[in-house]
């Protein structure tokens, strides 16, 4: 008994009372809408189970940092939870640079990155087993997705616009992998900068093109720039966005244009007035603790806690970093009440899945409209 509880204090982050958890978020930056939801749906989820008495007796507590969406304040963010709040596992981390340049902090100290808040390939690639990701990548929604759309639509004429950067190139590359499946190319591509707000010549371009399908490497603001743009000028072609663009901020922001979008998906966006009883009593309990509508980063937020909760109770009460991981590589979790798709981990598989459906914006709201495609 002694013995086993040495070893327990030995480990970062874990107390006979507390287990200690970091995350970082945007909350002063371009993405602080989702960062907040991630955060508040983290926040929502550890109440609970620290209401039933915690995990194997200890409760959670859930440091929180902000990067501004900044890899510097990111990194010294990580430094901060790592070094000086000596937490135990890092959750939920938003933004790929920003969790490329935390990584290296938490690994030197032997700290998980815990289902990071990115649909990167780089959170999961190569293994490494202080990785564990929540999100399959861009390239692969684009490369499983696009091609079952071009089908279902019958169209021939594929186009792409996209930001010309890491992400859009992405989704880019995983569209152009869909389209060589079925022998088609890409009729026209064309970018723009991050932080662009003037789409006319792109959408021109498209146009011009006779574009019947146009794959989105956008995420909120260049969304809506691109389908306003478009509908301006009566060129209205199928729309197809990645997760990235799958947020309700589309919808509320774009307005009635919006209507018709497709985007790949895993969890359900939750409505207050959602058809499914569990999706629509969870979002108002949300909405009564933190006096705002929930959204799918609430929902990513709270599903990643959930699934760290899992793994804590699977790796028993001596819980360190090395019965975490042996839990997680045996870890399989159901779907859940937002149609998550089931997950299984395995040592040489640290995604839990790459399975996905489609939504898509019907008279202002997100509708899932497919059942999930299997790779």
């Amino acid at each position: 008994m002694a013995l086993a509880a040495t070893l327990a204090g030995a480990q970062q982050g874990v107390s006979k009372t507390e287990i200690v958890i970091g995350t970082i978020q945007d909350l002063s930056g371009p993405l602080a809408g989702y960062g907040k939801q991630a955060r508040n749906g983290m926040q929502l989820r550890v109440d609970e189970i620290n209401e039933q008495g915690g995990v194997h007796g200890r409760k959670l507590k859930l440091l929180i940092e902000d990067s501004g969406y900044d890899p510097k304040k990111a990194l010294l963010a990580a430094q901060k939870l790592v070094n000086q709040d000596k937490i135990f596992i890092m959750a939920g981390h938003i933004g790929t640079a920003q969790n490329n340049a935390a990584m290296p902090v938490q690994f030197e100290k032997n700290i998980i990155n815990f289902m990071p808040l990115t649909a990167a390939r780089e959170m999961y690639e190569p293994v490494n087993q202080l990785k564990f990701a929540l999100l399959s990548s861009y390239y692969d929604q684009m490369r499983l997705m696009l091609p079952k759309m071009v089908k279902d639509k019958s169209v021939k004429k594929v186009c792409a616009i996209y930001q010309d950067d890491e992400f859009g190139l992405e989704v880019l590359r995983g569209a152009e992998a869909g389209l060589k499946s079925i022998s088609l190319e890409m009729v026209e591509k064309t970018s723009f900068k991050r932080g662009a707000t003037d789409f006319s010549s792109q959408v021109a371009k498209m146009k011009a093109a006779g574009c019947e399908l146009v794959v989105l490497g956008t995420i909120i603001r260049e969304t809506i720039g691109t389908i306003a743009e478009s509908r301006k000028n009566s060129f209205n072609p199928i729309f197809f966005g990645s997760v990235a663009a799958y947020t309700d901020l589309i919808h509320k922001l774009g307005g009635k244009g919006m209507d018709g979008m497709y985007a790949s998906m895993t969890w359900q966006n939750p409505y207050l007035d959602e058809t499914s009883q569990p999706i629509r009593f969870w979002a108002n309990k949300y909405k009564t603790k933190f006096n705002e509508d929930p959204a799918v980063f609430s929902v990513y937020g709270y599903t990643i806690i959930d699934n760290l909760i899992r793994a804590a109770q699977k790796a028993g009460p001596n819980l360190s970093t090395d019965s975490f991981i042996k839990a997680m590589d045996s870890m399989t979790v159901p779907s859940d009440i937002f149609g998550g798709p089931p997950m299984s981990f395995s040592p040489t598989r640290h995604l839990g899945s790459n399975r996905q459906r489609l939504s898509q914006i019907q008279d202002g709201k997100w509708k899932v409209v497919s059942d999930y495609v299997k790779p």
